[in-house]
């Protein structure tokens, strides 16, 4: 699923249970990450489209990269906006000041697991065990459009859920 917001649906129901132990932020710089070798694979014509990027082993390297690189540059963006007081729901969103190493660890490395399962299922020329092995026993398990559909449905949930999180802790 390149340059799509899909991967964040099912990160945003993740959010609900996880709360601050989780960090939406960094998982999202992680999916660009995951995703420069495809977008320059598509822009040259050459090659497959998903490439080691898109192994468990890749995903575990650009994992690493995205705490390393993510989280200060993730910190940097939330240092950035900083809603007013008076704006509760805003600085709901934007969570603690801090974006703590161990919530971005597990932004990091889910993002980067869950980027290579989605697209396993859905995309017939990722391997996600090479260099160990060309197979790919998720792809077809689910189709194109049933992934998107599925991966919206629970983005929805995620953000309804995020909402009742915020009204239970709000007192609202």
């Amino acid at each position: 699923m390149p340059f799509t917001p899909f991967h964040l649906g099912p990160a945003c129901a993740l959010k609900v249970v996880a709360g601050q132990s989780f960090s939406l932020t960094v998982f999202a710089f992680c999916q660009v990450v995951m995703d420069v070798e495809p977008l320059l694979y598509l822009l040259c014509g050459k090659g497959i489209v998903h490439g080691v990027s898109h192994t468990y082993l890749g995903g575990t390297v650009l994992a690493v990269f995205s705490l390393l690189a993510g989280c200060p540059a993730c910190q940097r963006l939330l240092n950035y906006w900083v809603p007013r007081p008076d704006q509760r729901f805003q600085m709901y969103l934007r969570g603690p000041r801090t974006i703590t190493w161990p919530a971005a660890a597990s932004g990091a490395f889910v993002g980067a697991y869950s980027h290579v399962l989605l697209d396993s299922m859905i995309h017939a020329d990722v391997r996600p065990f090479a260099p160990f092995s060309d197979a790919n026993p998720m792809q077809g398990l689910v189709s194109f459009a049933a992934m998107h559909f599925l991966c919206a449905g629970v983005g929805l949930l995620g953000l309804l859920g995020l909402s009742v999180v915020y009204l239970l802790e709000s007192g609202s």
